[in-house]
């Protein structure tokens, strides 16, 4: 298949409420749609930076995509998806949304989904969580939002910590049986202040504590994890560390793994697979992207395979979008169903 016409268009999506952490609030995403076309299929493919989760910033974006968008016409679907790391320049998201669009046509060729093109034992369902935002005094308000959910994302570190902790008592307090709370301090916390939260929360039923860490390295993770059975888990600090030393030696059980950040699917799905061979959980979610994002990670979850089923993925995010460029994935019971 050859490459007949390339489109990045940019898109500007406003949330219907600010998504607020540790690292900053967010109002708005914005981004570019990268669109490919063959004589016989059309390809597409988010590229939504997100520097304050390490990504490029949206000035680099934009320059790649002007700088070499052009260049694509003309060439071979499958030779351009093997020589995309041989542009030692590409920001992750970029890399992120032209990978898609490319291997969304070897799919739309093959006749299959992006996850079955990744792997053929991928699943046809994938659990996922729900995300109330922040840790504020009106999140009990929120409770209904996630309906049907069994595990409840929260963003903590926005607030004093003993504010927090009084905040998840309560919330675990009306939760209905069975539910479980997934924390994100995006890097919030003083070791002493991370202790203390364990301390205080041990009866609670927490799934999971992202990014606990102000300052991460793997021996202060090692002997925070060490402390508690609740899983920790690396998100966006994973760029400070040696990901070798990290999968030899894990000082944590979880990653988060985001496609918009760590360059696109494939390069996603070998880092999972690496961390499942090492004993650690892995956890799949946006970056608060498009629909075409939401869907490029949800078939990426599914392409996890059974291992992946276990456990619910961070991609009920297009909720928080007032408008956006595509339908997103359908979410029943905390389920989304991919179409064969």
């Amino acid at each position: 298949m050859i490459i007949r016409h390339v489109a990045c268009s940019p898109y500007r999506l406003p949330l219907r409420r600010s998504w607020v952490s540790h690292r900053g609030a967010l109002a708005e995403r914005r981004g570019w749609l990268i669109t490919l076309q063959t004589d016989e299929h059309t390809g597409i493919g988010d590229c939504a930076p997100l520097p304050t989760a390490g990504t490029e910033r949206h000035e680099q974006a934009e320059a790649w995509l002007n700088k070499n968008c052009d260049h694509f016409i003309g060439q071979d679907v499958a030779a351009l998806l093997g020589l995309l790391d041989s542009h030692p320049d590409i920001p992750p998201a970029v890399r992120c949304g032209l990978e898609t669009a490319l291997i969304d046509l070897l799919a739309k060729q093959r006749g299959t989904t992006i996850a079955k093109w990744l792997n053929p034992a991928a699943v046809g369902r994938v659990r996922v969580n729900a995300n109330l935002g922040a840790l504020d005094k009106r999140v009990l308000e929120r409770l209904d939002e996630a309906r049907g959910y069994r595990v409840i994302k929260l963003k903590l570190g926005v607030h004093p910590l003993e504010q927090e902790i009084e905040r998840l008592q309560r919330l675990a307090e009306a939760v209905p049986a069975g539910v479980s709370l997934r924390l994100d301090a995006n890097r919030a916390w003083t070791p002493e202040e991370a202790i203390s939260l364990l301390q205080q929360i041990e009866s609670l039923p927490v799934e999971s504590i992202e990014e606990p860490l102000a300052e991460p390295d793997s021996e202060s993770l090692r002997r925070l994890q060490q402390r508690t059975a609740i899983p920790l888990a690396l998100d966006e600090s994973l760029n400070l560390f040696d990901i070798k030393a990290v999968l030899q030696h894990p000082p944590v059980k979880r990653l988060t793994l985001k496609p918009m950040v760590l360059g696109g699917l494939e390069p996603s799905l070998e880092l999972a697979q690496q961390a499942y061979a090492c004993g650690m959980e892995v956890v799949v979610t946006t970056t608060v992207d498009s629909a075409v994002g939401v869907w490029a990670a949800v078939q990426l979850a599914a392409a996890l395979g059974e291992r992946g089923t276990h456990i619910a993925h961070g991609l009920a995010t297009a909720c928080w979008l007032s408008e956006d460029v595509a339908n997103a994935p359908e979410i029943v019971d905390g389920v989304i169903t991919l179409k064969e």
